[in-house]
């Protein structure tokens, strides 16, 4: 039961599709309204929708027989004539299985329902596991998590560091000495569920983009934890990229100069921001805010191109708020603005994550939550 990961196509359901499709897109279309917008009445999804009202009534019978939609009788204003019948998203009925897999000493995960908030929280030490040790901790993690919840679970979603193609196979992961490791295939032949895996980047700027407030703009989430490295939303799809490498920006060199990286290349960003070195730096310094000022405005002369070429919108720093917001997060939209044209960067927001640590495990939900029912 291994799923294709929504990576690279539309997140979003948008109008009408082909036949052999469209019960599927419809459902989307019908549970996308709700999950967005909230409770709405039969009538008001065939207006947004832009279906028939007897299609949309069969449809919604039959997510209410899923369990996935419930009947939450009239709106508390009083009307004319007979009210509508208001229908909104379960978002308790099922749950999710959420993993991250991106700090270096553990292993987290969390049972999540279909509104993107956390039931329970559980994690495991790694206790230096690597290779198919790694492996087994992970199924280990997701059968706690499934007996956490009584209610059934629509599928696990993974964030994991390094290169994950679209079937869920961890090209590279140097932290983990994963090589071609099928995750994706060995969970759901273990556990016989849906499974999605994705770069731990790549889920965080899920995360943000489905329960972060974001706009609808280009949107880039910069996550900055062991290593460093970016996913990007654009026109409402996740960008894969050449290789499923996108977004690798952390081993863009900054410093040809500076530190060997773990990559063999020299003075790469991650030498620079990534916590372990930015840690490193501010205990030998007298004065911490030119160390994070200095960390900010090289950061800002990688990001600065990014924003030139792709107008993005909002641009989320993730991970410790207390290197990355102040000085830090101050310096590099400073310099992105100085380096870019106004009509590039007018419109730019440059924050933290509203999601902190969740933003992970948030979106690996999302991954679930996308690829099963297609919604985000």
């Amino acid at each position: 039961m291994t799923q294709t990961s929504p990576v690279g196509r539309p997140l979003r359901p948008r109008g009408k599709l082909l036949q052999e499709d469209a019960r599927r897109h419809h459902r989307s279309l019908l549970l996308q309204q709700l999950f967005r917008e909230g409770p709405a009445s039969r009538a008001d999804l065939a207006r947004t929708s832009g279906l028939t009202r007897v299609t949309v009534s069969d449809l919604v019978g039959e997510l209410v027989a899923d369990g996935l939609v419930e009947e939450l009788g009239a709106p508390a204003e009083s009307r004319v004539g007979k009210p509508p019948t208001l229908v909104g998203l379960a978002a308790d009925s099922t749950h999710v299985i959420g993993i991250d897999l991106s700090a270096t000493d553990r292993m987290t995960g969390a049972v999540i329902n279909l509104a993107g908030e956390v039931q329970a929280r559980h994690e495991l030490a790694r206790d230096g596991a690597v290779g198919a040790d790694a492996v087994a901790l992970v199924h280990r993690l997701a059968a706690d998590l499934i007996a956490m919840t009584r209610r059934p679970v629509l599928g696990i979603g993974v964030g994991s560091p390094g290169v994950v193609d679209a079937g869920g196979t961890v090209i590279d992961a140097p932290n983990l000495a994963w090589t071609d490791a099928p995750l994706a295939a060995t969970l759901a032949e273990a556990f016989g569920l849906p499974v999605f895996v994705a770069n731990d980047a790549n889920t965080a700027v899920l995360g943000e983009h489905t329960f972060g407030a974001t706009g609808d703009g280009g949107l880039m989430v910069l996550r900055v934890g062991t290593g460093v490295g970016a996913g990007l939303v654009l026109e409402g799809s996740l960008l894969h990229g050449h290789l499923g490498a996108a977004g690798e920006i952390g081993h863009v060199v900054v410093d040809p100069d500076g530190e060997v990286c773990a990559c063999s290349r020299t003075g790469c960003l991650e030498t620079i921001l990534a916590v372990p070195h930015l840690r490193r730096r501010l205990s030998g310094e007298v004065d911490p805010t030119a160390v994070l000022t200095d960390a900010g405005e090289r950061l800002g002369v990688v990001l600065a191109p990014v924003v030139g070429t792709l107008n993005l919108h909002e641009l989320v720093l993730s991970g410790p708020t207390e290197l990355l917001d102040g000085p830090l997060l101050d310096a590099a939209d400073r310099v992105i603005r100085e380096r870019t044209m106004p009509v590039s960067s007018a419109g730019l927001t440059v924050r933290t994550s509203r999601l902190g640590e969740d933003v992970v495990l948030v979106g690996a939900a999302v991954l679930v939550l996308a690829g099963q029912l297609g919604v985000s």
